[in-house]
This record gives C-alpha cells, sequence and structure tokens, in this order.
C-alpha cells in the first residue's frame, strides 16, 4: 500500500547577523582638519541595483573610525548576499551622499565575512585602483537569544582640560572580545546619550 507522500513547507534557514565596521588610515580630504568619515551599507538586489541598508555615525576628524553603530542583516545560508560597504567623508548636513567626498569601498559577500568571523580588505576607489592605503576590517557575529539585562552607571569627575579654548569633549566607549578575540566597541557615550 503506498503511503501518501507529504512535503512540508520549508521555512527558509537563517540566523540574524550583527556587523561592525573600523577603517585605517583613511584619505584625508579636508584642509584644516582630518575627514569625517561615515560607512554606508548596500545590498544588491537580484535585478542587479544596490540599494542602502543602513549608515553608521558620523565620527569627527578621525583617518581611522571604528564605527559604534553596527548593521544588522538577515543571514540566509542558501543564498549569495552581495553586500559593499562605502566610505565617505561628510562634509555638510545634507542626507544625500552624492555631495560628500568618497574615500573608497569594498565589496564581499555576506557568506565570506560571516564564515571568516573577520575580514580586513583594502578600500578601492570607483575605478577599483586602491584608495592609497586605506582599508576596512568588518567582523560578523551570530545575534543568539541572550536577553540579559544590566544596568551600569559612570560618572567622571575632575578630568584635565584639554582644549584651548572652552572645555574638552570627553566620551567613554564600551568594548568587548569578539568571536575573532579582538576587543570591539558596542557603545560610544558622550554628555547627550
Amino acid at each position: 500500500m503506498n503511503q501518501p507522500r507529504v512535503v512540508l513547507p520549508t521555512a527558509p534557514c537563517h540566523s540574524k547577523v550583527e556587523l561592525r565596521v573600523s577603517c585605517a588610515n583613511l584619505l584625508d580630504k579636508d584642509v584644516m582638519s582630518k575627514s569625517d568619515p561615515l560607512c554606508a551599507l548596500y545590498v544588491q538586489k537580484k535585478d542587479g541595483k544596490w540599494f542602502e541598508l543602513g549608515r553608521t555615525e558620523v565620527i569627527l576628524n578621525n583617518l581611522n573610525p571604528r564605527f559604534a553603530k553596527t548593521f544588522v542583516i538577515d543571514y540566509y545560508f542558501e543564498e549569495v548576499q552581495k553586500l559593499k560597504f562605502a566610505v565617505f567623508d561628510i562634509d555638510n548636513a545634507t542626507q544625500s551622499l552624492i555631495d560628500d567626498d568618497f574615500l573608497g569601498e569594498v565589496e564581499s559577500t555576506l557568506g565570506h565575512i560571516v564564515s571568516n568571523a573577520a575580514i580586513t580588505e583594502k578600500l578601492l576607489m570607483h575605478n577599483k585602483r586602491p584608495a592609497g592605503r586605506s582599508t576596512i576590517t568588518i567582523t560578523a557575529e551570530k545575534l543568539g537569544g541572550n536577553n540579559e539585562v544590566a544596568h551600569l552607571h559612570f560618572r567622571a569627575q575632575g578630568l584635565d582640560k584639554k582644549d584651548f579654548f572652552g572645555k574638552s569633549d570627553p566620551y567613554l566607549e564600551i568594548h568587548r572580545q569578539g568571536p575573532d578575540g579582538r576587543m570591539m566597541m558596542i557603545r560610544r557615550m558622550d554628555d547627550g546619550s
């Protein structure tokens, strides 16, 4: 007797992945100060067009930024997901990146980044030539179900005045060890956050 064949719908195998970005030796496009970098993440759609998934924060006057803002993306195991990380020197308050200085970009697949836990690549200009000695490091970490909460309180007093005119602009960075053993920033706080 033949048994009826039952086909169960399959859910796509995926997990959430958090991507952290840092850069080193960025091009300095500013005259009176250093570049103010931001990294934008683009995902390639099936039609081959790129769309912007998100942006990091702008870090003022820094050629070696470690961005605190991360990108959370669904990682589909059986699918090639092409990503592009583009770095810009932000010089104005507009949302458009067209009028900002381009510092370089790198294309990769999410699978390549996840399988290596962290990659470091040379940033390339639009003509595919290296952007000087500029590099980008992208770290991937699978997000788990850990929902533990910790409440921390920090206070600083009597900090040295480091600015010639006015007060210093202190901030606090919190780091933790990543899957590759390196310390990675998980939060940057100043007096406004």
